[in-house]
Protein backbone atom coordinates (compact mmCIF):
# COMPACT_ATOMS: atom_id res chain seq x y z
CA UNK A 1 0.00 0.00 0.00
CA UNK A 2 1.24 3.50 -0.85
CA UNK A 3 1.56 5.54 2.34
CA UNK A 4 3.58 8.62 1.44
CA UNK A 5 4.45 10.30 -1.87
CA UNK A 6 6.86 13.21 -2.34
CA UNK A 7 7.27 14.95 -5.70
CA UNK A 8 9.77 17.74 -6.46
CA UNK A 9 10.04 19.68 -9.74
CA UNK A 10 7.90 17.34 -11.84
CA UNK A 11 6.19 19.20 -14.73
CA UNK A 12 4.08 21.95 -13.10
CA UNK A 13 4.50 20.44 -9.62
CA UNK A 14 7.10 22.39 -7.65
CA UNK A 15 6.78 20.53 -4.36
CA UNK A 16 4.12 18.09 -3.20
CA UNK A 17 3.80 15.81 -0.16
CA UNK A 18 0.83 13.46 0.03
CA UNK A 19 -0.24 10.88 2.58
CA UNK A 20 -2.54 8.05 1.51
CA UNK A 21 -4.66 5.55 3.42
CA UNK A 22 -6.50 2.31 2.81
CA UNK A 23 -9.75 2.33 0.90
CA UNK A 24 -10.81 4.42 -2.04
CA UNK A 25 -9.16 7.77 -2.70
CA UNK A 26 -10.42 10.01 -5.49
CA UNK A 27 -8.49 12.85 -7.14
CA UNK A 28 -10.64 15.51 -8.79
CA UNK A 29 -10.10 18.94 -10.25
CA UNK A 30 -10.31 20.97 -13.43
CA UNK A 31 -8.81 19.57 -16.62
CA UNK A 32 -5.10 20.44 -16.76
CA UNK A 33 -4.77 21.00 -13.02
CA UNK A 34 -2.26 18.17 -12.70
CA UNK A 35 -4.26 15.10 -11.68
CA UNK A 36 -2.72 12.83 -14.31
CA UNK A 37 0.70 14.37 -13.62
CA UNK A 38 0.60 12.83 -10.15
CA UNK A 39 -0.13 9.42 -11.70
CA UNK A 40 2.64 10.00 -14.26
CA UNK A 41 5.03 10.70 -11.37
CA UNK A 42 3.98 7.45 -9.71
CA UNK A 43 4.56 5.63 -13.00
CA UNK A 44 8.07 7.07 -13.19
CA UNK A 45 8.72 6.10 -9.56
CA UNK A 46 7.95 2.44 -10.27
CA UNK A 47 10.27 2.20 -13.28
CA UNK A 48 8.42 3.93 -16.12
CA UNK A 49 10.25 5.51 -19.03
CA UNK A 50 11.90 8.78 -18.00
CA UNK A 51 12.43 11.96 -19.98
CA UNK A 52 14.12 15.26 -19.19
CA UNK A 53 10.91 16.88 -20.46
CA UNK A 54 9.35 15.87 -17.12
CA UNK A 55 11.70 18.22 -15.23
CA UNK A 56 10.12 21.52 -14.21
CA UNK A 57 11.35 24.39 -16.37
CA UNK A 58 14.42 26.08 -14.91
CA UNK A 59 15.27 23.24 -12.51
CA UNK A 60 18.26 20.89 -12.67
CA UNK A 61 16.50 17.73 -11.54
CA UNK A 62 13.25 16.14 -10.46
CA UNK A 63 12.87 13.91 -7.41
CA UNK A 64 10.17 11.41 -6.50
CA UNK A 65 9.96 9.32 -3.33
CA UNK A 66 7.35 6.83 -2.22
CA UNK A 67 6.89 4.85 0.99
CA UNK A 68 5.05 1.54 0.62
CA UNK A 69 3.96 -1.14 3.05
CA UNK A 70 4.06 -4.68 1.66
CA UNK A 71 1.22 -7.11 2.08
CA UNK A 72 2.70 -10.33 3.60
CA UNK A 73 0.72 -12.24 0.96
CA UNK A 74 2.68 -10.41 -1.75
CA UNK A 75 5.33 -13.15 -1.89
CA UNK A 76 6.47 -12.09 -5.36
CA UNK A 77 7.51 -8.65 -4.15
CA UNK A 78 9.28 -9.95 -1.04
CA UNK A 79 11.15 -12.57 -3.08
CA UNK A 80 12.15 -9.98 -5.68
CA UNK A 81 13.52 -7.70 -2.95
CA UNK A 82 15.45 -10.56 -1.34
CA UNK A 83 16.91 -11.75 -4.66
CA UNK A 84 18.23 -8.23 -5.26
CA UNK A 85 19.81 -8.03 -1.80
CA UNK A 86 17.33 -5.46 -0.44
CA UNK A 87 16.24 -5.78 3.19
CA UNK A 88 12.50 -5.44 3.73
CA UNK A 89 12.13 -7.46 6.92
CA UNK A 90 9.82 -4.76 8.33
CA UNK A 91 7.56 -5.12 5.26
CA UNK A 92 8.26 -1.52 4.26
CA UNK A 93 10.04 -0.23 1.18
CA UNK A 94 11.07 3.25 0.05
CA UNK A 95 11.45 3.86 -3.68
CA UNK A 96 13.40 6.90 -4.86
CA UNK A 97 14.07 8.20 -8.34
CA UNK A 98 15.99 11.30 -9.45
CA UNK A 99 16.22 12.49 -13.05
CA UNK A 100 18.76 15.16 -14.06
CA UNK A 101 18.76 17.57 -17.00
CA UNK A 102 21.91 15.80 -18.24
CA UNK A 103 19.82 12.66 -18.69
CA UNK A 104 21.43 10.91 -15.72
CA UNK A 105 19.01 8.72 -13.82
CA UNK A 106 19.43 7.57 -10.19
CA UNK A 107 17.23 4.93 -8.55
CA UNK A 108 17.29 3.70 -4.97
CA UNK A 109 15.31 1.06 -3.08
CA UNK A 110 15.54 1.30 0.71
CA UNK A 111 18.63 3.45 0.21
CA UNK A 112 20.39 0.94 -2.04
CA UNK A 113 21.28 1.96 -5.57
CA UNK A 114 19.30 0.01 -8.16
CA UNK A 115 18.88 -0.13 -11.92
CA UNK A 116 15.69 1.03 -13.61
CA UNK A 117 14.99 -2.61 -14.43
CA UNK A 118 15.10 -3.62 -10.76
CA UNK A 119 12.96 -0.60 -9.84
CA UNK A 120 10.41 -1.69 -12.45
CA UNK A 121 10.52 -5.29 -11.19
CA UNK A 122 9.80 -4.21 -7.60
CA UNK A 123 7.39 -1.41 -8.53
CA UNK A 124 5.22 -3.67 -10.69
CA UNK A 125 4.62 -5.82 -7.61
CA UNK A 126 3.63 -2.86 -5.43
CA UNK A 127 1.12 -0.93 -7.54
CA UNK A 128 -0.97 -1.61 -10.61
CA UNK A 129 -1.58 1.48 -12.75
CA UNK A 130 -4.49 1.34 -15.18
CA UNK A 131 -4.35 3.95 -17.93
CA UNK A 132 -5.54 4.53 -21.48
CA UNK A 133 -2.52 2.48 -22.60
CA UNK A 134 -4.20 -0.60 -21.15
CA UNK A 135 -7.26 0.21 -23.22
CA UNK A 136 -5.00 -0.08 -26.25
CA UNK A 137 -3.64 -3.42 -25.01
CA UNK A 138 -7.18 -4.69 -24.48
CA UNK A 139 -7.87 -3.86 -28.13
CA UNK A 140 -4.82 -5.91 -29.17
CA UNK A 141 -5.48 -9.66 -29.54
CA UNK A 142 -1.80 -10.38 -28.85
CA UNK A 143 -2.32 -9.18 -25.27
CA UNK A 144 -5.28 -11.45 -24.52
CA UNK A 145 -3.24 -14.60 -23.95
CA UNK A 146 -1.20 -12.74 -21.30
CA UNK A 147 -4.42 -11.66 -19.56
CA UNK A 148 -5.73 -15.22 -19.52
CA UNK A 149 -2.43 -16.50 -18.11
CA UNK A 150 -2.50 -13.83 -15.42
CA UNK A 151 -5.98 -14.99 -14.44
CA UNK A 152 -4.87 -18.63 -14.20
CA UNK A 153 -1.33 -17.90 -13.03
CA UNK A 154 -1.34 -20.16 -9.97
CA UNK A 155 -2.41 -23.17 -12.04
CA UNK A 156 -0.46 -22.40 -15.19
CA UNK A 157 2.88 -21.13 -13.81
CA UNK A 158 4.55 -24.53 -13.08
CA UNK A 159 3.68 -25.98 -16.51
CA UNK A 160 4.56 -22.75 -18.31
CA UNK A 161 7.95 -22.70 -16.60
CA UNK A 162 8.63 -26.29 -17.75
CA UNK A 163 7.46 -25.42 -21.25
CA UNK A 164 9.72 -22.33 -21.47
CA UNK A 165 12.78 -24.38 -20.44
CA UNK A 166 11.96 -27.14 -22.96
CA UNK A 167 11.22 -24.55 -25.66
CA UNK A 168 14.66 -22.95 -25.19
CA UNK A 169 16.26 -26.39 -25.46
CA UNK A 170 14.19 -27.18 -28.58
CA UNK A 171 15.12 -23.88 -30.27
CA UNK A 172 18.83 -24.49 -29.66
CA UNK A 173 18.56 -28.04 -31.00
CA UNK A 174 16.62 -26.88 -34.07
CA UNK A 175 19.25 -24.25 -34.81
CA UNK A 176 21.92 -26.96 -34.75
CA UNK A 177 19.82 -29.14 -37.05
CA UNK A 178 19.38 -26.25 -39.48
CA UNK A 179 23.13 -25.66 -39.57
CA UNK A 180 23.67 -29.33 -40.39
CA UNK A 181 21.15 -29.28 -43.25
CA UNK A 182 22.54 -26.22 -45.00
CA UNK A 183 24.12 -26.25 -48.47
CA UNK A 184 26.47 -29.21 -49.03
CA UNK A 185 29.07 -26.90 -50.56
CA UNK A 186 29.08 -24.70 -47.44
CA UNK A 187 29.67 -27.74 -45.22
CA UNK A 188 32.47 -28.99 -47.49
CA UNK A 189 34.12 -25.58 -47.36
CA UNK A 190 33.72 -25.54 -43.60
CA UNK A 191 35.40 -28.95 -43.34
CA UNK A 192 38.34 -27.83 -45.51
CA UNK A 193 38.82 -24.70 -43.41
CA UNK A 194 38.74 -26.67 -40.14
CA UNK A 195 41.29 -29.18 -41.45
CA UNK A 196 43.59 -26.34 -42.48
CA UNK A 197 43.30 -24.81 -39.00
CA UNK A 198 43.88 -28.19 -37.38
CA UNK A 199 47.04 -28.77 -39.43
CA UNK A 200 48.38 -25.31 -38.64
CA UNK A 201 47.84 -25.73 -34.89
CA UNK A 202 49.07 -29.34 -34.83
CA UNK A 203 52.26 -28.51 -36.79
CA UNK A 204 53.02 -25.73 -34.32
CA UNK A 205 53.50 -28.41 -31.62
CA UNK A 206 52.21 -26.17 -28.85
CA UNK A 207 53.18 -26.87 -25.25
CA UNK A 208 51.72 -25.31 -22.11
CA UNK A 209 54.22 -22.97 -20.41
CA UNK A 210 56.40 -22.73 -23.52
CA UNK A 211 55.65 -19.08 -24.19
CA UNK A 212 56.52 -18.06 -20.62
CA UNK A 213 59.82 -19.99 -20.78
CA UNK A 214 60.72 -18.38 -24.12
CA UNK A 215 59.98 -14.92 -22.76
CA UNK A 216 62.32 -15.59 -19.84
CA UNK A 217 65.10 -16.78 -22.14
CA UNK A 218 64.59 -13.77 -24.37
CA UNK A 219 64.87 -11.49 -21.34
CA UNK A 220 68.21 -13.08 -20.35
CA UNK A 221 69.69 -12.91 -23.84
CA UNK A 222 68.52 -9.36 -24.42
CA UNK A 223 70.25 -8.27 -21.19
CA UNK A 224 73.35 -10.47 -21.53
CA UNK A 225 75.90 -7.62 -21.43
CA UNK A 226 74.39 -6.03 -18.32
CA UNK A 227 74.23 -9.37 -16.48
CA UNK A 228 77.83 -10.25 -17.42
CA UNK A 229 79.17 -6.82 -16.43
CA UNK A 230 77.40 -6.85 -13.05
CA UNK A 231 78.62 -10.38 -12.20
CA UNK A 232 82.20 -9.48 -13.20
CA UNK A 233 82.15 -6.39 -11.00
CA UNK A 234 80.70 -8.39 -8.10
CA UNK A 235 83.40 -11.06 -8.44
CA UNK A 236 86.18 -8.47 -8.69
CA UNK A 237 84.85 -6.70 -5.60
CA UNK A 238 85.13 -9.94 -3.64
CA UNK A 239 88.17 -11.68 -5.11
CA UNK A 240 90.19 -8.96 -6.82
CA UNK A 241 93.52 -7.76 -5.49
CA UNK A 242 93.19 -5.97 -2.18
CA UNK A 243 89.38 -6.29 -2.36
CA UNK A 244 86.56 -7.59 -0.16
CA UNK A 245 87.52 -11.13 0.90
CA UNK A 246 91.15 -10.23 1.55
CA UNK A 247 90.10 -7.56 4.06
CA UNK A 248 87.46 -9.78 5.62
CA UNK A 249 90.06 -12.58 6.01
CA UNK A 250 92.41 -10.18 7.72
CA UNK A 251 89.60 -8.96 10.03
CA UNK A 252 88.76 -12.60 10.84
CA UNK A 253 92.39 -13.27 11.80
CA UNK A 254 92.60 -10.22 14.08
CA UNK A 255 89.29 -10.88 15.86
CA UNK A 256 90.30 -14.53 16.27
CA UNK A 257 93.57 -13.47 17.93
CA UNK A 258 91.64 -11.13 20.27
CA UNK A 259 89.29 -13.95 21.26
CA UNK A 260 92.26 -16.11 22.15
CA UNK A 261 93.23 -13.48 24.66
CA UNK A 262 89.73 -12.55 25.85
CA UNK A 263 87.09 -15.34 25.49
CA UNK A 264 84.18 -12.87 25.47
CA UNK A 265 85.17 -12.00 21.85
CA UNK A 266 84.62 -15.62 20.75
CA UNK A 267 81.02 -15.01 19.54
CA UNK A 268 82.16 -11.99 17.53
CA UNK A 269 85.04 -14.02 16.04
CA UNK A 270 82.62 -16.77 14.95
CA UNK A 271 80.27 -14.23 13.37
CA UNK A 272 83.09 -12.64 11.32
CA UNK A 273 84.37 -16.10 10.31
CA UNK A 274 80.88 -17.17 9.23
CA UNK A 275 80.52 -14.03 7.08
CA UNK A 276 83.88 -14.72 5.45
CA UNK A 277 82.95 -18.28 4.47
CA UNK A 278 79.53 -17.19 3.15
CA UNK A 279 81.13 -14.49 1.01
CA UNK A 280 83.77 -16.94 -0.19
CA UNK A 281 81.03 -19.41 -1.25
CA UNK A 282 79.10 -16.59 -2.96
CA UNK A 283 82.22 -15.60 -4.90
CA UNK A 284 82.58 -19.20 -6.09
CA UNK A 285 78.94 -19.24 -7.27
CA UNK A 286 79.43 -15.94 -9.12
CA UNK A 287 82.43 -17.43 -10.88
CA UNK A 288 80.44 -20.51 -11.88
CA UNK A 289 77.64 -18.36 -13.32
CA UNK A 290 80.19 -16.31 -15.28
CA UNK A 291 81.68 -19.47 -16.73
CA UNK A 292 78.22 -20.64 -17.86
CA UNK A 293 77.33 -17.33 -19.51
CA UNK A 294 77.67 -17.53 -23.25
CA UNK A 295 76.12 -15.08 -25.69
CA UNK A 296 74.38 -16.81 -28.62
CA UNK A 297 72.91 -14.32 -31.12
CA UNK A 298 71.36 -17.11 -33.20
CA UNK A 299 69.43 -18.42 -30.23
CA UNK A 300 67.81 -14.97 -29.67
CA UNK A 301 66.69 -14.98 -33.31
CA UNK A 302 65.21 -18.47 -32.88
CA UNK A 303 63.28 -17.40 -29.78
CA UNK A 304 61.98 -14.27 -31.53
CA UNK A 305 60.81 -16.37 -34.47
CA UNK A 306 59.01 -18.86 -32.24
CA UNK A 307 57.30 -16.11 -30.23
CA UNK A 308 56.19 -14.47 -33.47
CA UNK A 309 54.69 -17.80 -34.58
CA UNK A 310 52.81 -18.11 -31.28
CA UNK A 311 51.50 -14.55 -31.61
CA UNK A 312 50.23 -15.26 -35.12
CA UNK A 313 48.32 -18.30 -33.81
CA UNK A 314 46.90 -16.29 -30.90
CA UNK A 315 45.56 -13.65 -33.27
CA UNK A 316 43.71 -16.39 -35.15
CA UNK A 317 42.60 -18.94 -32.57
CA UNK A 318 42.77 -17.64 -29.01
CA UNK A 319 44.29 -15.17 -26.60
CA UNK A 320 46.55 -17.77 -24.94
CA UNK A 321 48.32 -20.99 -25.89
CA UNK A 322 45.91 -22.82 -23.62
CA UNK A 323 42.93 -21.28 -25.48
CA UNK A 324 44.42 -22.34 -28.84
CA UNK A 325 44.87 -25.92 -27.62
CA UNK A 326 41.24 -25.91 -26.38
CA UNK A 327 40.05 -24.56 -29.74
CA UNK A 328 41.96 -27.32 -31.52
CA UNK A 329 40.13 -29.90 -29.40
CA UNK A 330 36.81 -28.33 -30.39
CA UNK A 331 37.53 -28.41 -34.11
CA UNK A 332 38.73 -32.01 -33.76
CA UNK A 333 35.21 -32.87 -32.58
CA UNK A 334 33.55 -30.82 -35.32
CA UNK A 335 35.74 -32.40 -38.02
CA UNK A 336 34.76 -35.79 -36.70
CA UNK A 337 31.07 -34.86 -36.87
CA UNK A 338 31.34 -33.32 -40.35
CA UNK A 339 33.24 -36.31 -41.64
CA UNK A 340 30.44 -38.55 -40.44
CA UNK A 341 27.66 -36.03 -41.19
CA UNK A 342 24.88 -38.45 -42.05
CA UNK A 343 25.25 -40.42 -38.82
CA UNK A 344 25.42 -37.26 -36.70
CA UNK A 345 22.47 -35.68 -38.53
CA UNK A 346 20.39 -38.80 -37.98
CA UNK A 347 21.13 -38.76 -34.25
CA UNK A 348 20.32 -35.05 -34.06
CA UNK A 349 17.00 -35.56 -35.84
CA UNK A 350 16.04 -38.29 -33.36
CA UNK A 351 16.84 -35.97 -30.43
CA UNK A 352 14.94 -33.12 -32.11
CA UNK A 353 11.87 -35.29 -32.63
CA UNK A 354 11.99 -36.46 -29.01
CA UNK A 355 12.24 -32.86 -27.79
CA UNK A 356 9.38 -31.88 -30.09
CA UNK A 357 7.14 -34.59 -28.65
CA UNK A 358 7.96 -33.49 -25.10
CA UNK A 359 7.22 -29.89 -26.06
CA UNK A 360 3.96 -30.88 -27.71
CA UNK A 361 2.78 -32.64 -24.54
CA UNK A 362 3.59 -29.58 -22.41
CA UNK A 363 1.90 -27.27 -24.97
CA UNK A 364 -1.25 -29.42 -24.93
CA UNK A 365 -1.22 -29.37 -21.14
CA UNK A 366 -1.03 -25.56 -21.27
CA UNK A 367 -3.99 -25.54 -23.67
CA UNK A 368 -6.05 -27.72 -21.32
CA UNK A 369 -5.31 -25.46 -18.34
CA UNK A 370 -6.10 -22.34 -20.37
CA UNK A 371 -9.37 -23.70 -21.74
CA UNK A 372 -10.53 -24.61 -18.27
CA UNK A 373 -9.49 -21.18 -16.96
CA UNK A 374 -11.19 -19.50 -19.93
CA UNK A 375 -14.56 -20.96 -18.88
CA UNK A 376 -14.06 -19.61 -15.36
CA UNK A 377 -12.99 -16.21 -16.70
CA UNK A 378 -16.06 -16.04 -18.96
CA UNK A 379 -18.37 -16.69 -16.01
CA UNK A 380 -16.67 -14.14 -13.79
CA UNK A 381 -16.56 -11.50 -16.54
CA UNK A 382 -20.25 -12.11 -17.22
CA UNK A 383 -21.04 -11.57 -13.53
CA UNK A 384 -18.99 -8.38 -13.38
CA UNK A 385 -20.53 -6.99 -16.57
CA UNK A 386 -24.03 -7.70 -15.22
CA UNK A 387 -23.23 -5.47 -12.27
CA UNK A 388 -22.02 -2.79 -14.70
CA UNK A 389 -25.30 -2.77 -16.66
CA UNK A 390 -24.02 -4.87 -19.52
CA UNK A 391 -26.26 -7.81 -18.65
CA UNK A 392 -27.03 -8.45 -22.32
CA UNK A 393 -23.35 -8.70 -23.20
CA UNK A 394 -21.82 -12.07 -24.05
CA UNK A 395 -18.09 -12.56 -23.47
CA UNK A 396 -16.11 -15.46 -24.87
CA UNK A 397 -12.46 -16.48 -24.87
CA UNK A 398 -11.86 -17.75 -28.39
CA UNK A 399 -9.14 -20.32 -29.05
CA UNK A 400 -7.98 -20.22 -32.67
CA UNK A 401 -6.57 -23.26 -34.48
CA UNK A 402 -3.31 -24.15 -32.71
CA UNK A 403 -0.29 -22.63 -34.35
CA UNK A 404 1.73 -24.91 -36.62
CA UNK A 405 4.88 -23.74 -34.89
CA UNK A 406 5.67 -23.55 -31.22
CA UNK A 407 6.00 -20.10 -29.65
CA UNK A 408 7.51 -19.06 -26.36
CA UNK A 409 4.01 -19.24 -24.80
CA UNK A 410 2.82 -22.52 -26.35
CA UNK A 411 0.67 -23.20 -29.41
CA UNK A 412 -2.43 -21.25 -28.39
CA UNK A 413 -3.82 -18.18 -30.09
CA UNK A 414 -6.37 -16.51 -27.84
CA UNK A 415 -8.68 -13.60 -28.58
CA UNK A 416 -11.48 -12.06 -26.55
CA UNK A 417 -14.81 -11.98 -28.39
CA UNK A 418 -17.88 -10.07 -27.33
CA UNK A 419 -21.44 -9.28 -28.29
CA UNK A 420 -22.87 -6.22 -26.52
CA UNK A 421 -26.41 -6.38 -27.93
CA UNK A 422 -28.89 -9.26 -28.31
CA UNK A 423 -28.93 -10.76 -31.78
CA UNK A 424 -25.48 -9.46 -32.65
CA UNK A 425 -22.81 -12.09 -33.44
CA UNK A 426 -19.69 -12.47 -31.34
CA UNK A 427 -16.88 -10.37 -32.78
CA UNK A 428 -13.32 -9.53 -31.69
CA UNK A 429 -13.32 -7.05 -28.83
CA UNK A 430 -11.34 -4.58 -30.93
CA UNK A 431 -14.16 -4.36 -33.49
CA UNK A 432 -17.25 -3.88 -31.33
CA UNK A 433 -16.45 -2.13 -28.06
CA UNK A 434 -17.06 1.58 -27.53
CA UNK A 435 -15.00 3.68 -25.13
CA UNK A 436 -17.51 3.24 -22.32
CA UNK A 437 -17.76 -0.49 -22.94
CA UNK A 438 -13.97 -0.81 -22.92
CA UNK A 439 -13.82 1.07 -19.62
CA UNK A 440 -16.30 -1.34 -18.07
CA UNK A 441 -14.54 -4.33 -19.60
CA UNK A 442 -11.20 -3.25 -18.17
CA UNK A 443 -12.75 -2.52 -14.77
CA UNK A 444 -14.30 -6.00 -14.78
CA UNK A 445 -10.88 -7.52 -15.50
CA UNK A 446 -9.21 -5.42 -12.81
CA UNK A 447 -11.84 -6.44 -10.31
CA UNK A 448 -11.23 -10.10 -11.06
CA UNK A 449 -7.44 -9.86 -11.14
CA UNK A 450 -7.29 -7.95 -7.86
CA UNK A 451 -8.51 -11.15 -6.18
CA UNK A 452 -5.66 -13.15 -7.67
CA UNK A 453 -2.73 -10.82 -6.94
CA UNK A 454 -1.00 -9.65 -3.77
CA UNK A 455 -0.90 -6.08 -5.09
CA UNK A 456 -2.97 -3.90 -2.79
CA UNK A 457 -2.53 -0.53 -4.55
CA UNK A 458 -4.49 -0.11 -7.76
CA UNK A 459 -4.59 3.17 -9.65
CA UNK A 460 -7.33 4.06 -12.13
CA UNK A 461 -6.60 6.99 -14.41
CA UNK A 462 -10.02 8.10 -15.75
CA UNK A 463 -11.37 4.55 -15.97
CA UNK A 464 -14.86 6.05 -16.18
CA UNK A 465 -14.31 7.66 -19.59
CA UNK A 466 -17.37 7.53 -21.82
CA UNK A 467 -19.97 6.60 -19.19
CA UNK A 468 -22.71 8.44 -17.30
CA UNK A 469 -25.94 7.97 -15.39
CA UNK A 470 -26.61 4.60 -13.77
CA UNK A 471 -23.50 3.11 -15.43
CA UNK A 472 -21.39 5.76 -13.69
CA UNK A 473 -22.96 4.76 -10.37
CA UNK A 474 -22.27 1.09 -11.09
CA UNK A 475 -18.64 1.87 -11.90
CA UNK A 476 -18.32 3.91 -8.71
CA UNK A 477 -19.63 0.99 -6.65
CA UNK A 478 -17.35 -1.45 -8.49
CA UNK A 479 -14.27 0.69 -7.83
CA UNK A 480 -15.26 0.90 -4.18
CA UNK A 481 -15.67 -2.90 -4.03
CA UNK A 482 -12.11 -3.31 -5.36
CA UNK A 483 -10.90 -0.86 -2.67
CA UNK A 484 -12.43 -2.80 0.24
CA UNK A 485 -9.52 -4.33 2.15
CA UNK A 486 -6.95 -2.69 -0.14
CA UNK A 487 -6.17 0.68 -1.68
CA UNK A 488 -7.46 2.33 -4.84
CA UNK A 489 -6.43 5.74 -6.17
CA UNK A 490 -8.79 7.04 -8.82
CA UNK A 491 -8.79 10.09 -11.06
CA UNK A 492 -12.38 10.86 -12.02
CA UNK A 493 -14.66 13.51 -13.47
CA UNK A 494 -17.79 11.69 -12.29
CA UNK A 495 -19.57 12.95 -9.15
CA UNK A 496 -20.87 9.41 -8.50
CA UNK A 497 -17.28 8.14 -8.17
CA UNK A 498 -16.22 11.07 -5.99
CA UNK A 499 -19.19 10.49 -3.67
CA UNK A 500 -18.21 6.84 -3.10
CA UNK A 501 -14.63 7.70 -2.11
CA UNK A 502 -13.35 7.30 1.43
CA UNK A 503 -10.81 10.09 0.86
CA UNK A 504 -11.01 13.02 -1.52
CA UNK A 505 -8.15 15.16 -2.85
CA UNK A 506 -8.82 18.29 -4.89
CA UNK A 507 -6.13 19.17 -7.42
CA UNK A 508 -5.79 22.80 -8.49
CA UNK A 509 -3.24 25.03 -10.12
CA UNK A 510 -2.31 28.63 -9.44
CA UNK A 511 -0.05 31.17 -11.14
CA UNK A 512 2.46 33.08 -9.03
CA UNK A 513 5.19 35.32 -10.48
CA UNK A 514 4.37 34.02 -13.96
CA UNK A 515 4.93 30.41 -12.84
CA UNK A 516 2.22 27.73 -12.70
CA UNK A 517 2.11 25.42 -9.69
CA UNK A 518 -0.09 22.47 -8.75
CA UNK A 519 -1.44 22.11 -5.23
CA UNK A 520 -3.48 19.40 -3.50
CA UNK A 521 -6.14 19.90 -0.84
CA UNK A 522 -7.74 17.12 1.21
CA UNK A 523 -11.51 17.68 1.26
CA UNK A 524 -14.06 16.77 3.89
CA UNK A 525 -17.52 17.83 4.98
CA UNK A 526 -18.77 20.96 3.22
CA UNK A 527 -15.66 21.14 1.02
CA UNK A 528 -16.48 17.73 -0.42
CA UNK A 529 -20.11 18.78 -1.00
CA UNK A 530 -18.87 21.90 -2.79
CA UNK A 531 -16.54 19.95 -5.11
CA UNK A 532 -19.13 17.31 -5.98
CA UNK A 533 -21.59 20.13 -6.67
CA UNK A 534 -19.06 21.65 -9.08
CA UNK A 535 -18.64 18.26 -10.78
CA UNK A 536 -22.44 18.04 -11.21
CA UNK A 537 -23.11 21.59 -12.37
CA UNK A 538 -19.91 22.75 -13.94
CA UNK A 539 -18.86 26.33 -13.21
CA UNK A 540 -21.93 27.64 -11.34
CA UNK A 541 -22.77 25.89 -8.07
CA UNK A 542 -26.34 26.37 -6.84
CA UNK A 543 -28.31 25.31 -3.80
CA UNK A 544 -29.98 22.65 -5.93
CA UNK A 545 -26.63 21.11 -6.98
CA UNK A 546 -25.45 21.25 -3.35
CA UNK A 547 -28.58 19.42 -2.28
CA UNK A 548 -28.01 16.86 -5.02
CA UNK A 549 -24.39 16.43 -3.90
CA UNK A 550 -25.48 15.93 -0.29
CA UNK A 551 -27.98 13.29 -1.38
CA UNK A 552 -25.25 11.55 -3.38
CA UNK A 553 -22.97 11.43 -0.35
CA UNK A 554 -25.78 10.16 1.87
CA UNK A 555 -26.65 7.44 -0.64
CA UNK A 556 -22.96 6.53 -1.02
CA UNK A 557 -22.60 6.16 2.75
CA UNK A 558 -25.57 3.81 2.77
CA UNK A 559 -24.21 1.72 -0.10
CA UNK A 560 -20.76 1.47 1.49
CA UNK A 561 -22.27 0.40 4.78
CA UNK A 562 -24.18 -2.39 3.01
CA UNK A 563 -21.06 -3.58 1.17
CA UNK A 564 -19.03 -3.73 4.36
CA UNK A 565 -21.63 -5.89 6.17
Amino acid sequence: MLQELTIRNFAIIESLNLSFQEGMTVLTGETGAGKSIIIDALGLLVGGRGSVDFIRHGEEKLEIQGLFTINPQNKGCLEALESNGIDASDHMVVLERTLFQSGKNTCRINGKLATTGVLREIGSRLIDIHSQHEHQELMNDEFHLQLLDRFAWKEIAPTLSQYEAKYAEYKEMKAKWYNWTKNEQELAQRLDMLRFQQDEITNADLRLGEEEALMEQKHVLANFEKINENLQNAYTALQGEERGLEFVSEAMRYVGAASDILPEFKTLSESVASSFYLLEESAMQIRQELDKLEFQPDELDTIESRLNELNQLKRKYGKTVEAIIHYNEEIDQEILELSDRETHLGQLEKELESAKQDLQKLAEKLTTIRQKAAKQLEKQIKNELNQLYMEKAIFQVNFATPASEFTENGIDKVAFYMSTNPGEPLKPLSRIASGGELSRMMLALKTIFSRHQGITSIIFDEVDTGVSGRVAQAIAEKIYAVAVGSQVLCISHLPQVAAMADHHFYISKTTTANRTMTSVTALSGDEKVEEISRMIAGIEVTDVTKQHATEMLTQATKIKSEKQT
